[in-house]
């Protein structure tokens, strides 16, 4: 609770075989659990309220004890994280420039592939065509005129 953050606060007594401690418990996490656990009864719910509270203050005694550390950790993880961002930047360029090679070298192959079936029918079309005046040739080998 903040000077700017003034809540309505309830005072919960949480029993336990070991112990009692009182838990002071904020308008948002009653609600919370009231809404949540319509159903269930109230020893569920005081529970329930006094472990969130418990939680809150823990996250926030953690986030005050490591206030420095937990910026240069940030700080660092943020680094990294654009770090790693550029060089991704940078494989999916190679990436990019690679893809374009690979089509490149494809349609390449592909119309080199056309060209040396043309050539293959051309070639066929001219073995039909010899073998065809072969056979004229040998079957009528002199022309009478």
């Amino acid at each position: 609770m903040t000077s700017n953050n003034i809540e309505f606060i309830e005072a919960t007594f949480v029993e336990s075989t070991e112990s009692t401690v009182i838990v002071e418990i904020s308008s948002q996490s009653d609600e919370l659990v009231e809404i949540e656990l319509a159903g269930e009864s109230d020893e569920v719910k005081r529970e329930t309220k006094a472990l969130i509270e418990a939680l809150k203050r823990r996250a926030q005694t953690e986030a005050d004890s490591t206030g420095t550390l937990t910026r240069e950790t940030y700080l660092k993880s943020v680094r990294q994280a654009r770090e790693l961002i550029e060089q991704r930047k940078i494989m999916e360029d190679d990436r990019v420039q690679l893809e374009n090679a690979w089509a490149v070298i494809q349609d390449e192959a592909q119309r080199n592939w056309h060209l040396v079936m043309k050539e293959l029918v051309d070639f066929n079309f001219r073995l039909q065509k010899a073998a065809r005046v072969a056979w004229e040739t040998f079957n009528h080998p002199y022309s009478q005129s």
